[in-house]
């Protein structure tokens, strides 16, 4: 979306030109290996190679790291992550954020709910609202303590785990909680994880002090870290840019962002960008920018003669209403989270034209996806897409029936025919 500048517009269309055919090997999974986990885990195992000691095997406890001051580009990432999780919400102009409501909604739209998800979608509307508010205390306040001296450091860390404990509590986040978790680490020092380290291993485990780095190894170092952050400031203005809403944000934030625009992004993101977006490991991020507010799941339903229908049941998103919201992480099903998306905006999903002949083939690898597949696993004659609205149950409701979910039907897609034998698909 060009929100009507057109110089953001052309620099698009230089960047799209750029790195069409530069796709890189992770992205050939696309759409299935793009989520924002899947790029902080490459951006953290490239800031990682930075703090690693400068030896094949771990076995001289003094060995210097690779990079001097390589930790920090760590807490810098660590910062990007969390200073742009709370930032985005509000640049957005998202109604839910700013009135404090977003967990009115969110425990029941997460992509895949738990059961915890529904104890804490009926908590009173004041506990809700604080909550959001404590999670922007979190998101916005603390990740500058990241910088700060080391009680403060700890600080942060407590905060920002704690958060990420109280996610995975209550959602299917994959392993991006504990990613998020171990990126913290570089925010506590030996002297408080020697008290959690068992006294004979604590010679082993904590690293000495190798020395004070060469020259040109400082030179280097400083180098590169100033040319990654630069890259990694760039991504920073790019996704703040990018997330603002242009009626609601006015003023000096609409001021400041026109800035970066105009005085880094005008060809900072068609001319440098563009060279390592492909590669995945810098990048900007921001979870939950725009809440969602309704749940709308697809149900495959399969026939043998165009009359009875029996649905495919997925292993982890919602289906049958009386089946408990199950913790899959740190799994990530990602067939069961791809169709939640699909059921946002289906257009943009045109993988399961592919899911839907791969089942009228009888391909036991996409069998194997389901939790329950009707008429004994036979080759079905006709598939249909059904659409329906999802919400959590009541307790008295869920008391009364033992049902999780209730569901209201929408529509229907016209129905598939398997293709006769011979014929392509």
């Amino acid at each position: 979306m060009c929100r009507g500048a057109q110089s953001r517009c052309n620099r698009h269309e230089v960047a799209t030109r750029s790195t069409r055919g530069l796709t890189p090997l992770i992205s050939a999974g696309s759409p299935f290996f793009n989520f924002q986990w899947d790029i902080l885990l490459l951006e953290s195992t490239f800031m990682a190679i930075f703090m690693a000691p400068r030896q094949w095997l771990p076995r001289r406890p003094g060995a210097r790291p690779a990079l001097p001051g390589g930790i920090w580009l760590t807490r810098c990432l660590l910062f990007k992550l969390m200073f742009l999780s709370g930032i985005v919400k509000l640049l957005s102009g998202d109604a839910t954020w700013f009135e404090l409501t977003a967990l009115d909604f969110h425990y029941e739209t997460q992509p895949l709910p738990t059961w915890t998800a529904w104890y804490a979608h009926h908590l009173p509307a004041w506990f809700q609202k604080l909550s959001v508010a404590l999670m922007f205390v979190i998101e916005l306040v603390l990740p500058f303590l990241i910088f700060a001296p080391r009680r403060l450091r700890h600080l942060a860390a407590a905060g920002l785990v704690l958060l990420q404990v109280l996610i995975a509590a209550t959602g299917n986040y994959n392993f991006f909680n504990l990613l998020t978790m171990a990126l913290c680490l570089p925010l506590l020092d030996d002297r408080l994880l020697e008290r959690a380290i068992p006294r004979k291993w604590r010679e082993r485990a904590v690293m000495k002090s190798g020395g004070s780095p060469s020259r040109i190894a400082r030179a280097v170092g400083v180098s590169v870290l100033v040319v990654v952050l630069f890259i990694s400031a760039l991504t920073f203005a790019r996704e703040m840019e990018r997330s603002r809403h242009p009626q609601r944000i006015t003023g000096a934030p609409a001021a400041m962002l026109d800035f970066l625009d105009s005085a880094l992004l005008s060809w900072g993101d068609p001319y440098l960008l563009r060279f390592v977006g492909p590669l995945r490991t810098i990048n900007g991020y921001g979870l939950f920018r725009v809440m969602t507010t309704k749940r709308p799941e697809i149900v495959i339903e399969a026939s043998l003669d165009g009359e009875t229908w029996q649905p495919y049941e997925f292993r982890w998103k919602p289906g049958d209403v009386e089946r408990r919201p199950r913790f899959v992480a740190p799994h990530q099903p990602r067939l069961d989270w791809q169709m939640w998306f699909a059921a946002l905006d289906i257009r943009r999903a045109g993988w399961i034209e592919g899911l839907l002949a791969r089942r009228f083939e009888g391909s036991e690898p996409v069998l194997a996806l389901f939790d329950r597949v009707p008429f004994e696993g036979r080759r079905p004659t006709y598939l249909r897409l059904v659409m329906y609205e999802y919400h959590f149950t009541t307790p008295e409701q869920r008391s009364a029936s033992g049902a999780w979910w209730r569901r209201t039907r929408m529509r229907a897609t016209g129905v598939i025919r398997a293709p006769a034998p011979g014929r392509g698909n």
